[in-house]
């Protein structure tokens, strides 16, 4: 018997992407095209276009192209900029129930369209998730690949399960959507939550290709941010550190207590400032660096108790009544 064709949307968080979007959408149209033509996907696919509060022509962009592109695309333009995480999970509220698969990815279109055709027969095998992952950050800057390295190094070590090189192209069954969608939390980290849900996940290796217009919206703050949004939502082992370093103080504080001891009564003491003030500014650096820490935790305990929705919907193409997503 003949397997039925998959009906797939795409979902494509937008920020500032007038530019490239024409080109991107076109190049995913077409791609799927020829999976409709080999049976894998279904002809009623959609693509489904965030506008995260973008301040260029990008949701005039989508409202022209849902009205060109043979019915295919769709766009909700949220109220203001919500973050590339959030404008993810808007789509993925959209399109639950209306579709077997969902994949997400950027719309620059970096990560490998032609991969698509990879997760779909992954998903005919029976995989509920495939994540796409990069073969090398060859095209990367030195700095970014070794902050790259060292942000996937920090996640191993806080028993994070994130994918080393995976960002944010992926497949995701229905089920699995509808499973995540019930996660309520508002510091939300993909990359973490998607692979530790347990299902039946596959990998596929692609690479990485240079934009084709526009530039990068994540600067170097923005990546910091974003690693420490992750390491955090994650894991309490950076709280727990703070005890570790608490203990190697105070031994180091008994060490030199007695070699202070021992100099006074040998007769080798000198007069002088330096040990007493290095001393202060060592302790009161580590007293801020744990009030720091602590401080993030808190920080997100108080986001996530006043529960404030996600984001809003202003505007959908194809006349939705717009309603506060939670």
């Amino acid at each position: 018997m003949e397997a039925v064709p998959t009906k797939l949307c795409v979902v494509l968080p937008c920020y500032n992407e007038a530019a490239t979007l024409e080109y991107s959408i076109k190049a995913l149209c077409a791609t799927i095209d020829g999976l409709v033509g080999e049976r894998l996907v279904d002809c009623r696919y959609s693509i489904v276009c965030v506008d995260d509060g973008s301040a260029d022509g990008t949701w005039s962009m989508i409202c022209d192209l849902s009205k060109r592109v043979g019915g295919h695309v769709a766009g909700l333009k949220l109220s203001r900029n919500v973050g590339h995480q959030n404008a993810i999970i808007a789509g993925l509220e959209y399109v639950a129930g209306r579709c077997d698969a969902v994949i997400t990815m950027d719309a620059d279109l970096q990560d490998d369209v032609e991969s698509v055709r990879e997760m779909a027969l992954k998903y005919r095998e029976g995989c509920d998730i495939v994540l796409g992952v990069r073969r090398d950050r060859k095209s990367d800057s030195w700095l970014k690949r070794h902050t790259a390295r060292l942000f996937y190094g920090l996640m191993k070590n806080t028993h994070t399960p994130v994918v080393p090189d995976h960002a944010e192209f992926r497949l995701m069954s229905s089920r699995v959507v509808d499973c995540f969608l019930q996660y309520g939390e508002r510091n939300v980290f993909l990359r973490g939550i998607i692979p530790s849900m347990g299902f039946k996940t596959a990998i596929i290796y692609y690479d990485r290709v240079a934009r084709k217009f526009g530039k990068s919206k994540y600067p170097m703050a923005q990546m910091l941010n974003f690693a420490v949004e992750g390491i955090t939502s994650f894991s309490i082992r950076p709280i727990r550190s703070i005890f570790l370093v608490g203990v190697i103080a105070l031994f180091l504080t008994v060490s030199v207590g007695i070699y202070v001891l021992v100099a006074i009564l040998l007769g080798r003491t000198y007069p002088g400032w330096a040990s007493l003030i290095l001393s202060v500014w060592f302790l009161g650096s580590l007293i801020l660096v744990a009030l720091g820490i602590i401080g993030e935790y808190v920080g997100k305990i108080y986001l996530e108790v006043k529960h404030r929705p996600r984001y809003f919907v202003e505007a959908t193409t194809d006349n939705l009544k717009p309603q506060m997503q939670q």
